[in-house]
């Protein structure tokens, strides 16, 4: 229903920085909440951060908290994630998801590979 492309994953080291983005086509971004992901390996797929519609109400799992920021651009059909200070246990596949507003996430990106060494 819409198609998400992320970009910006990679390898860092403790204490350093990303800024994954996730470009949207397909749909109405605007009226769209948009969430940030990650999947570890051999474990479920986790909550991370999440976008209302204008960016007024964003939410954060308790790993994100003060140290990665989401961010979007309505006019861009995209939404970011500020990742500082990572830590080795950052280290996942992040995907970002769209959601229709209180509404389950019904699309996903293929994701980006975000490594932090130690």
């Amino acid at each position: 229903q819409v198609q998400l492309v992320e970009n910006g994953g990679g390898l860092v080291q403790a204490g350093g920085s990303l800024r994954l983005s996730c470009t949207a086509s397909g749909r109405t971004f605007s009226t769209l909440t948009m969430g940030w992901f990650r999947q570890a390996p051999g474990k479920e797929r986790e909550f991370v951060a999440q976008s209302n519609w204008n960016g007024a109400d964003a939410q954060y799992a308790d790993l994100a908290k003060g140290r990665f920021t989401i961010s979007r651009d309505n006019d861009k059909n995209t939404v970011a994630l500020q990742m500082n200070s990572l830590r080795p246990e950052d280290t996942a596949v992040y995907y970002c998801a769209a959601a229709v507003q209180y509404g389950p996430y019904f699309d996903w990106g293929q994701g980006t590979q975000v490594t932090v060494s130690s």
